[in-house]
């Protein structure tokens, strides 16, 4: 059996002993390049075929107009470890991944891929006899393991009508509150969709009301259907499902409240019960009141999102931490993707906040994970403040860390650059200075560094189109120039260029206020010398002359 892919969009042509299929693309989409399971870049393979039932691009009800990556598609037909396979007229069974993307890249603008051997029922279901036309095929042989769960319902009174709603959870995070109809609407629609697979049995009706017992068994039941049901890949992903797993249109009456559960610096986690339309700082609002922690100090923190577990990144503001949530609960990180973080740079400031225990603690345990992950350089320091981790000297443990490298500096994932034509970068902003650090397209760092002094920046701005984040910079008697960083988080990027500014600003403005100050009592001690007759030099002894940094100030963010 022969597959052909025109890369020109001419024609996809497949070849069995019964007959020659000629499929037209319906169309190609251009899409952002992927990396398919053979490791080569799909972006120019991308396409809509009428190919039903390949690869997983068939989610939803429609699978005939869903796109797909064509060697990704044929290798989850007939994965390479089960069957001889020919690429280009040369056989890969046995191949590596790399030996496999040569051949497909030599092919230059035609793939041809040959399964040497099928089993019947796999040919069946690519080549379908003329009485099957119209029915679509699903695998239903992968297998997904979800964490899902209705471990609560709750008695609803709505417009007259009393009810009970069912709350379903995925890895310990609410999606949505569901009525038992809903559940049987779903059940209907994924035995239309997938009409070949055999479902689990749903709890039955029952005409008059149920008891608290008997609640709780259909609850049981409920639960289990949706277990074995996403358990299979295919129907756990499809949109049907995905649809019910999200907001119902219908407002049950308080059950638009849901729960988040937020991790803490203190390895510890809390749960809000907000609104699901809740912005981010109603989210924060909700967080800081349950922690116990005052307005100044939360102006030192912020709600991120976790995105693997080497970064997170700073929620916008009209963000909706509901959204993220649920979207995430597939993600590597345990528990939750929410997380409260330190959201600041100077470390003067920092220091003002040494007699808050609850800001200490926090300080104090993300930055002993900050340490562990490499972010902040230790290295002769380190004996010592193991000891002090141990005897858990939080404060002597900031003080000493506070002088290490790295320390309040966001370090962002590499990406590419409008400045570099071969590599990456990874960018890092702290107080002090913004860096450019050259690495591959991999994420090894190389040798070449550029730091930027924050005088030196003009202008900055995010390009949504382009995915970018840009600042001008000027150096001596040199003309400005702009440079894009492209990365998906240009936003906080922004944001964190804000941040460093207002603070920067603030500071000036402190120490400002700080030498006028001295600059007054340094005047009427001159005042006094002459009236008193003594040296103006010698009674100068009391005011001290003012420190540049913020701990004379005293002040905090508003």
């Amino acid at each position: 059996m022969d597959l052909g892919f025109n890369k020109n969009g001419k024609k996809i042509i497949t070849r069995t002993k019964k007959k020659e299929i000629l499929l037209k693309p319906d169309s190609f989409p251009q899409q952002s390049p992927t990396r398919d399971k053979l490791g080569a870049s799909t972006s120019d393979l991308q396409h809509t075929s009428g190919c039903s039932g390949l690869g997983k691009g068939s989610r939803g009800r429609n699978p005939a107009s869903r796109p797909f990556a064509f060697p990704q598609s044929v290798e989850k037909l007939y994965p390479l470890s089960r069957f001889p396979l020919r690429s280009n007229g040369v056989n890969v069974e046995g191949a590596t991944h790399k030996q496999v993307v040569d051949l497909i890249r030599a092919g230059e603008k035609e793939l041809i891929l040959t399964v040497l051997s099928v089993p019947p029922h796999e040919a069946d279901s690519l080549d379908p006899g003329d009485d099957s036309l119209g029915q679509s095929f699903y695998d239903y042989t992968e297998k997904q393991a979800v964490p899902i769960s209705i471990p609560t319902y709750k008695h609803v009174e709505q417009n007259g009508e009393k009810f009970v709603v069912y709350n379903v959870y995925m890895a310990g995070r609410q999606l949505c509150s569901k009525r038992y109809r809903e559940f049987a609407i779903l059940h209907q629609n994924l035995k239309r969709e997938f009409a070949n697979f055999t479902f689990p049995r749903l709890p039955g009706k029952w005409p008059f009301s149920l008891s608290e017992q008997q609640l709780d068994a259909r609850r049981r039941g409920l639960e289990e259907y949706l277990e074995k049901v996403c358990s299979i890949r295919v129907i756990g992903e499809s949109d049907i499902m995905q649809e019910f797993l999200s907001e119902s249109d219908e407002n049950y009456n308080g059950v638009s409240d849901v729960e988040l559960r937020v991790a803490l610096p203190d390895i510890t986690t809390v749960t809000v019960r907000v609104k699901k339309n809740s912005t981010t700082d109603q989210v924060y609002q909700a967080v800081a009141a349950k922690v116990g922690m005052d307005s100044i100090t939360a102006n030192y923190f912020a709600l991120f999102e976790v995105i693997n577990h080497s970064f997170v990144r700073k929620l916008a503001p009209n963000e909706f931490p509901h959204k993220l949530y649920v979207q995430n609960y597939t993600s590597a990180v345990p528990g939750t993707c929410l997380t409260i973080r330190k959201w600041l740079f100077t470390t003067e400031e920092e220091v003002l906040l040494n007699d808050n225990d609850l800001a200490v603690t926090y300080f104090f345990h993300q930055a002993v994970d900050d340490v562990k992950k490499g972010y902040i350089k230790a290295e002769e320091k380190s004996y010592q403040l193991q000891k002090l981790c141990e005897q858990r000297k939080m404060v002597m443990y900031l003080n000493m860390l506070r002088t290490c490298e790295g320390y309040n500096e966001i370090i962002f994932p590499h990406c590419s650059c409008d400045s570099r034509r071969k590599g990456h970068v990874i960018t890092a902003i702290s107080i002090k200075h913004f860096k450019l650090h050259a690495c591959t397209e991999e994420g090894q760092l190389e040798n070449q560094v550029i730091a930027f002094e924050w005088d030196e920046m003009q202008r900055w701005d995010t390009d949504e189109e382009g995915m970018a984040f840009c600042f001008e910079y000027a150096r001596g008697e040199k003309k400005p120039r702009w440079v894009k960083i492209f990365t998906p988080y240009f936003n906080y990027m922004h944001e964190c260029f804000e941040r460093v500014f207002c603070e920067l600003k603030w500071r000036k403005e402190v120490e400002e206020e700080a030498a006028d100050k001295a600059n007054e009592n340094c005047g009427k001690d001159s005042l006094r010398s002459e009236v008193t007759g003594l040296n103006a030099t010698a009674a100068f002894r009391g005011p001290k002359a003012p420190s540049r940094t913020l701990v004379a100030s005293g002040f905090h963010f508003i």
